[in-house]
């Protein structure tokens, strides 16, 4: 009796035993047959951050098509390696969050420049302290100098040369000073060269270089001024023009008429074509403002399109 209890029991531990199995063995095909309408009604939605903010600053990596950076106005630089699905903030161990330019050298990804303060004049604006620079794609950095130029506004870096770089200072947005206009280095940040200078209230706000010839250089100049009374400052002053230089920024020559605007010049946006480095194209915020283009590298300028959208500022209506 005994020995076939103890049977019976041996029976029915080895199909507990062999049931287990059979169904841990058929979990991964049970698992990848579901009925769609159970899923039909879940979308995606955002969960945050829901306050991020603007940011001026974004550049690729040549040769790494993933490879991203961007700086928030005030809240650091942060880096994609799988072309934005995943961001990580790669600069919060500094002591600024205000990020206006950043520029990877074309020649070595490993070295990336940034440029601290924001230049985008708004209601709110937050301050920086100087220029920034990385040799290792980002995960150390250390501060270059440009300490009182508070705005930077954009960073070029010679295409075959990863020392040297040209910098885009507007200045104090609240104040004169001296630290502002275009500035050059050619040991990578260790000293600096102020080569275009206006004025105490005039300031750099873009610059350009072009493709094929890092002697010839455009830079946009802009005097305006944050006053703590006006939510929007006054941005067309006397000190406004457009630039150009021929040898590497040792000499500029001022642009005007030739089909350029003539009055009320203000923020000037640059680009040169790639494809055919003698086109220009210029954003004017101007009394004839909007988007112009030159094909003989900035001798003649004609308006190709005046469309507000793509250079006024949208009124916004609010309640």
């Amino acid at each position: 009796m005994k020995t076939l209890r103890l049977s019976l029991l041996l029976l029915l531990v080895a199909g507990a035993i062999l049931l287990v199995h059979a169904t841990v063995a058929a979990l991964p095909a049970a698992a990848q047959k579901f009925d769609q309408k159970f899923f039909g009604e879940m979308k995606w939605r955002s969960i945050g951050p829901f306050r991020a903010g603007r940011s001026l600053a974004v550049t690729g990596v040549r040769g790494q098509p993933d490879v991203y950076y961007f700086g928030s106005v005030n809240g650091g630089v942060w880096k994609t390696n799988d072309a934005g699905r995943t961001w990580n903030p790669v600069f919060d161990g500094e002591l600024v969050g205000s990020i206006g330019a950043i520029a990877v050298a074309p020649s070595n990804a490993n070295v990336i420049y940034v440029g601290s303060g924001e230049a985008d004049m708004r209601s709110s604006i937050s301050y920086g302290n100087g220029m920034y620079k990385s040799t290792d794609a980002g995960k150390t950095w250390t501060h270059i100098g440009l300490e009182d130029s508070r705005q930077i506004a954009r960073i070029v870096v010679d295409p075959d040369d990863s020392e040297k770089v040209f910098v885009a200072a507007l200045g104090h947005a609240y104040g004169p000073n001296k630290e502002r206009g275009v500035f050059r280095s050619n040991d990578g940040g260790k000293s600096w060269q102020q080569v275009l200078f206006k004025d105490e209230n005039t300031g750099a706000i873009d610059l350009a270089m072009k493709p094929g010839n890092s002697q010839i250089l455009y830079a946009a100049l802009l005097q305006t001024r944050r006053p703590p009374w006006s939510i929007y400052p006054p941005s067309k002053g006397p000190g406004t023009g457009l630039y150009r230089s021929k040898d590497g920024g040792e000499h500029w020559e001022l642009l005007t008429g030739h089909g350029l605007p003539k009055e009320e010049l203000g923020r000037m946006g640059i680009a040169l074509a790639p494809s055919n480095p003698k086109r220009v194209y210029l954003i004017a915020d101007a009394k004839e403002g909007g988007l112009y283009r030159s094909d003989d590298g900035g001798e003649n300028w004609a308006r190709v399109s005046k469309d507000a959208r793509i250079w006024g500022r949208i009124k916004v209506r609010t309640w």
